[in-house]
């Protein structure tokens, strides 16, 4: 039973991401007596910046850039202040780019009319097709982006969608919606006439957790392309870290309190109400209100006693689907990457793919348990944007295979054994990572020669780094349309409420879903009465 002696907060933030710290920052600087709790040592769930492979060269661990955010309500409320605090962009006029086999490659720019110049230049009609796109994409913001960014049950949200039906026409709106749902793969097939224009674009939605052949995911291709012209690839100066470093000033500064090896076991419930938190150590602190950066089993089985969970929501919640495994190869460089074609050296995030037939079928492999054979390949070169990144004269790559199993149990390409079927070993790890080398060093000749270190995370390494990395699901859970909007992370609660009064959930797992946004962190402040 909670004492009368333990500390009283207003809200209690459960986890320090990027949702967490985006509505601890709004509810401090409201005067909100706001208390977060993190279980690991280190703030910033996967935002980190580490040492990995060598003294002086500092790589973004899990999460980079910050498109995302830079969008999104978040930025808006708390961006001039973050750079205040020291939060520091560096930026690409070129923030993408696509690498084949053979060669050819395509450049995504910051600038419209060299995109659809380049995409024309690809095959006579490509650039109008992309052009096209994105009008369409810009002509129906308000509904696009209302419902990718608001809370869904909101009277302002059904306004949105109704304002749209009375404005085009309900014929309109059901007709966009119903093209929204089109798949990336049969967009890109039917409106494209270049395998490169398609190629440059299908990869994009891995990192909105989809497949090419996902409902939506030409939307969001779509939504992608538009934000990457928008904003570019932004990262932070020095590394991802400063990002947390900048948001605990904020905090600290507004009277907030932080703790870090902080592990809470117990959301404390009183007749169906949330009044505080229980930690590892046995401390208990007591609060108005509860937020939650958690996945949903993790919310519904391990931080509620279950007699405070309906048996609807519990089933749900155990019921919760998780995605694909992610791996990440981080290398230290003892001098520039020397790609093979010169116009991707000042790329900042490169994709090796045969195209959207390799990414889709790389999908499925790793969806039924098997290491892809041709796995898409995606470079970010961190220190073409950010030098203070490695010593002078110095690199270092980023490298993210979204198309992992969580539990291999084969090879596609059958060349690997896999010796404890379901589990990532170190030595399947490394020896998958050299495969990936293998193939970089195709394309960049002084790849092997240049390396001084390199550190290889697989999704069981990522698991362990984080809780909410399920399997290493970066993604808090699938991202497929069942799993979206209205039905992410229940079909039952509404936003982000729960069946307990004064317990919220925000993170990964919930609408609208993955990524540096922070928005669900912005809408649960929001909510609390902090904007």
């Amino acid at each position: 039973m909670a004492q009368s002696s333990d500390p009283v907060f207003d809200v209690i933030v459960v986890g320090s991401g990027m949702n967490s710290l985006v509505c601890t920052a709004l509810l401090a600087r409201s005067g909100r007596r706001v208390l977060m709790l993190e279980r690991e040592a280190q703030l910033g769930g996967c935002i980190r910046t580490d040492e990995l492979t060598v003294p002086g060269f500092h790589h973004d661990t899990l999460s980079t850039a910050h498109p995302l955010f830079m969008v999104g309500p978040a930025y808006a409320a708390l961006g001039k202040a973050l750079h205040e605090a020291g939060l520091e962009y560096c930026n690409t006029s070129q923030p993408t780019a696509v690498l084949l086999p053979d060669g050819r490659h395509l450049v995504l720019s910051t600038s419209h009319e060299q995109n659809r110049a380049a995409f024309e230049q690809a095959h006579a009609g490509d650039g109008q097709a992309y052009a096209a796109a994105l009008a369409n994409v810009q002509a129906n913001a308000p509904l696009v982006f209302g419902l990718l960014g608001n809370e869904l049950w909101r009277w302002k949200t059904l306004r949105t969608v109704a304002g749209t039906a009375w404005k085009q026409g309900p014929r309109h709106l059901v007709g966009f919606m119903g093209r929204s749902l089109t798949p990336a793969s049969a967009w890109l097939r039917q409106d494209f006439k270049s395998d490169l224009t398609a190629a440059l674009l299908a990869p994009w939605v891995l990192h909105c957790g989809l497949s090419p052949d996902a409902p939506l995911s030409s939307l969001m291709a779509q939504v992608v392309a538009m934000t990457l012209e928008g904003v570019g690839l932004p990262i932070v100066k020095g590394g991802n870290a400063n990002t947390v470093l900048a948001f605990e000033r904020l905090i600290r500064d507004a009277g907030g309190r932080i703790e870090t090896q902080a592990d809470v076991v117990r959301v404390r419930v009183e007749q169906g109400r949330a009044t505080g938190v229980t930690l590892a150590d046995g401390r208990v602190y007591r609060a108005a209100n509860v937020v939650c950066n958690v996945t949903p089993t993790q919310l519904y089985g391990r931080l509620l006693d279950q007699t405070e969970v309906p048996e609807a929501v519990r089933a749900e919640a155990q019921a919760w689907r998780y995605g694909k495994g992610n791996m990440q190869i981080h290398l230290a460089l003892d001098e520039a990457p020397q790609w093979n074609v010169e116009a991707l050296r000042d790329v900042g995030y490169v994709h090796i793919t045969r195209g959207v037939d390799a990414v889709s079928r790389a999908v499925n492999e790793a969806e039924r348990g098997s290491l892809p054979a041709e796995p898409t390949i995606c470079v970010a070169q961190p220190t073409v944007l950010d030098p203070t990144r490695a010593p002078p004269g110095k690199h270092i790559l980023w490298v993210q295979l979204p198309e992992c199993p969580r539990h291999p149990v084969a090879d596609a390409l059958g060349a690997l054994a896999i010796p404890e079927p379901g589990n990532w070993t170190a030595g399947l790890r490394d020896a998958y990572a050299d495969r990936i080398i293998d193939t970089l060093a195709q394309h960049i000749p002084n790849l092997r020669r240049s390396i001084l270190g390199r550190a290889v995370l697989s999704p069981a390494d990522l698991a362990a780094m984080n809780i909410n990395l399920v399997g290493g699901d970066p993604y808090g859970g699938d991202c497929g349309l069942d799993q979206s909007f209205f039905w992410r992370p229940s079909r039952i609660n509404r936003n982000h409420s729960t069946p307990v009064r004064g317990l919220w959930h925000i993170g990964a797992s919930t609408h609208p879903g993955p990524g540096l946004g922070g928005t669900s962190g912005f809408h649960v402040a929001s909510a609390l009465g902090a904007t």
